[in-house]
């Protein structure tokens, strides 16, 4: 019964495999989160499709858009910090956070709207809001801004309950311990910001 399950599943346990890793790799500060980010978008585009999860599947597609992004970024970061540049975690100023919760608000209703009129999804409300939450953080990733970890508290918790009741259980694994790893996330940055 487990290994037909595994047959029938195994490109998702391999999309949340990798995604473990990718936080993983997040919580360090690795550039390698940006390569491994693009391989595990790539199998959720899949997953989330065959799902239904429209708006999530798209997410994946600004995901490996954003990790290119990320990893050029990140990349550029390293070799300031060679040349005695101060350059890791930062705090988010008061401007940047209204437009990224104004950011988060807008692509959520206009998320919603567009799920709910134009797709089969089963959650236009709950994939509209995951999946604007997660862009602004993405976003706030590529910026090392440690608020970012909070957005993805808020986001995984939300989504580890609907892919649960969606029946979509190793993701919903998955991003319960995407959910417990941002709160580790949260306190290893923050451990960080403060020594600067």
């Amino acid at each position: 019964m487990l290994t037909d399950w595994l047959s029938e599943n195994v490109v998702e346990v391999f999309g949340a495999v990798t995604g473990i890793a990718y936080v993983i790799l997040e919580i360090k500060r690795n550039i390698l989160l940006w390569p491994l980010g693009i391989i595990t978008s790539a199998v959720y585009i899949y997953v989330f499709g065959r799902n239904g999860f429209y708006a999530n599947m798209g997410l994946q597609g600004y995901y490996l858009a954003i990790s290119v992004y990320g990893w050029y970024r990140w990349r550029r970061q390293q070799e300031g910090e060679q040349l005695g540049e101060r350059s890791d975690v930062k705090r988010i100023d008061t401007a940047t956070a209204i437009w990224c919760a104004l950011a988060a608000a807008v692509l959520w209703a206009g998320l919603w709207l567009l799920l709910d009129r134009a797709t089969d999804s089963p959650v236009p409300v709950w994939d509209g809001l995951i999946t604007s939450l997660s862009v602004v953080a993405t976003w706030m990733l590529t910026r090392k801004y440690l608020e970012q970890w909070y957005v993805w508290i808020v986001a995984n918790a939300i989504a580890t309950v609907v892919y649960l009741f969606s029946g979509l259980y190793p993701t919903a694994v998955l991003f319960f311990v995407y959910f417990v790893m941002a709160i580790v996330g949260a306190r290893a940055w923050s451990r960080k910001q403060i020594r600067q």
